[in-house]
C-alpha cells in the first residue's frame, strides 16, 4: 500500500475494507460533524455496515469507478477525500470531501483533493472534474474556491438527506482551464 504525504504528520492513502475498525472510530468521533452534510455516518453505523461500505466502493475501485481515500494526521484517520463519480470513457468525474474536526483548519482537503484532479487530468485523461456541494456547507464551497473551480449552477432542493431537502451547488474545472487555477 502507498502513502503520500500532505505535510510532516498528514498522510493520504487509499481506504481499503481492512480500514474497517479504523474507519468506524473516526466515524464514530466525527458523527454529528460530518453528518451534517455527508451519508457516510448514516451508512457506516457498526463494524459491519462500515465493511459493507468500504467494500462496495473497493468494488466500484476495481471496475474503474468511485474511490476513497483516507487522511491520516497523526497516525490517526481524521478525514478524506474520494472520486465520488469516476466515468473514464465520458471523461467526468466528482470529487469530494470529509473530515471530522480535529483535521480541519489545515489544508489538508485542498492538498488532497489538488492530488486527485492531478492525477484525474494528468494520469487518466479526464476532461471535466467536478464538486457538489450542498448550499450551506461554507467549509466544503471555500475548498472549491481555493482549487479554482467555477460555480455553475444550483440544482435546488435535490438532495434529501436527513429527511432534508438541500440545494446542491455544482463546481466544475475543465482540464483546458486548469493550467490558470490557483495553486495556493
Amino acid at each position: 500500500m502507498f502513502a503520500i504525504d500532505l505535510s510532516e504528520d498528514a498522510q493520504l492513502f487509499p481506504l481499503e475494507v481492512w480500514h474497517a475498525e479504523e474507519f468506524l472510530a473516526h466515524i464514530d468521533r466525527g458523527r454529528e460533524f460530518i453528518g451534517r452534510f455527508i451519508g457516510f455516518p448514516d451508512r457506516a453505523t457498526d463494524l459491519e455496515s462500515a465493511r459493507r461500505l468500504l467494500r462496495s466502493n473497493a468494488e466500484q475501485a476495481a471496475a474503474d469507478g468511485r474511490r476513497l481515500y483516507g487522511i491520516r494526521v497523526g497516525g490517526t484517520l481524521v478525514g478524506g477525500v474520494l472520486f465520488a463519480d469516476f466515468d473514464a470513457a465520458a471523461g467526468n468525474c466528482e470529487i469530494g470531501c470529509w473530515m471530522e474536526p480535529a483535521g480541519t483548519g489545515r489544508g489538508l482537503v485542498t492538498q488532497a483533493c489538488r492530488l486527485l484532479i492531478d492525477w484525474a487530468f494528468d494520469v487518466r485523461g479526464m476532461h471535466r472534474v467536478e464538486w457538489h456541494v450542498a448550499g450551506g456547507n461554507e467549509k466544503s464551497i471555500a475548498v472549491a474556491r481555493r482549487l479554482g473551480l467555477t460555480r455553475e449552477g444550483v440544482m435546488r432542493e435535490s438532495h434529501l438527506h436527513r429527511g432534508v431537502r438541500q440545494d446542491i451547488e455544482v463546481w466544475s474545472v475543465l482540464a483546458h482551464e486548469r493550467a490558470a487555477a490557483p495553486t495556493a
